[in-house]
């Protein structure tokens, strides 16, 4: 099985690790982990890695995602989505159009949220959802998270429906912009579907089911699914090595300047993705792996190769 990523789309009522232990048995594949977690009720884009691109999970946290969701006006329940118990019910026949579209408009930029309790945040060591499972008696805390985009979609205000779209940072709960709207129009809101229809360099239209992951693998061709690590890590600079210092690099060991060169800057945490030089000096071929610039030299992140 080659090294590299999965964009898988996650089927409603799996969670994300149910994902990875199915096709950890379909591919015979120890190495797999997701970028992303979706809750069980949500379904779209999960990007999974296999073999050494587990390595580089941590380098997708910077991506912005964009979902696709539905919300019931008049409801509060305790998981702030369809599945949780109800705790009100509120008239919401006075509630305007203006209105609606006026509290998405406002919940864009840098917001606020208070995550929901039944979340896998870790408060004292243990998950918040097992903690309001048993009832205990819990706060968490504000957290900022950017979104660039929150818009309707479709609105039926006379069944109290709302469906958007958001484009938004890592860390932002779905759930939670609509019992935040809810409140601000004073009837409440719950989250009733969710699909990710992107992240970063991976987008619904590009993904692959599971079934035909099953069915690529029975073929014996499930490594076309496969998209090579570096080509995704959009957000990371560009270095490419001199050929006399691949071994230094495969070695975990630094190069100082003058021995590569840098092509394209870094948008992520100064780190770049590393290739090996050409015989003929003009190009670039492996991908080697990840780098850091300290002082002027190149330090290895993650060797790939």
């Amino acid at each position: 099985m080659t090294d590299g990523i999965i964009n898988i789309n996650k089927p409603e009522g799996w969670t994300s690790q149910d994902v990875c232990s199915k096709l950890r048995h379909v591919l015979k594949i120890k190495k797999i982990g997701h970028t992303g977690t979706l809750d069980p009720m949500a379904t779209g884009v999960l990007p999974v890695c296999t073999g050494k691109a587990t390595r580089i999970i941590e380098y997708y946290d910077a991506d912005m995602k964009s979902y696709h969701a539905a919300m019931q006006l008049g409801i509060e329940t305790d998981t702030l989505d369809i599945t949780g118990e109800v705790l009100k019910t509120h008239d919401h026949s006075n509630v305007s159009e203006t209105a609606v579209r006026e509290a998405f408009k406002a919940y864009t930029g840098h917001v606020g949220q208070v995550p929901p309790k039944y979340s896998a945040l870790k408060v004292d060591g243990r998950r918040a959802y097992d903690l309001a499972r048993e009832g205990k008696d819990f706060e968490l805390k504000k957290r900022y998270v950017d979104i660039s985009r929150n818009e309707i979609s479709f609105l039926d205000l006379e069944r109290g429906i709302v469906e958007f779209d958001v484009t938004c940072s890592k860390g932002t709960y779905i759930r939670t912009i609509c019992d935040d709207i809810g409140r601000a129009l004073g009837c409440g809101a719950a989250m009733t579907s969710l699909t990710r229809t992107a992240t970063g360099f991976f987008k619904i239209e590009d993904s692959h089911t599971i079934e035909e992951v099953i069915a690529a693998a029975e073929e014996d061709r499930a490594d076309k699914l496969v998209i090579p690590a570096d080509i995704t890590l959009t957000k990371l600079g560009m270095i490419v090595l001199n050929n006399n210092r691949v071994t230094t690099f495969l070695n975990g060991n630094s190069s100082w300047p003058g021995n590569f060169r840098v092509m394209q800057e870094s948008g992520f945490k100064n780190t770049y993705r590393v290739y090996a030089q050409n015989a003929d000096r003009r190009g670039y071929s492996d991908f080697l792996g990840t780098a850091t610039l300290e002082n002027g030299s190149l330090v290895p992140a993650k060797v790939i190769r």
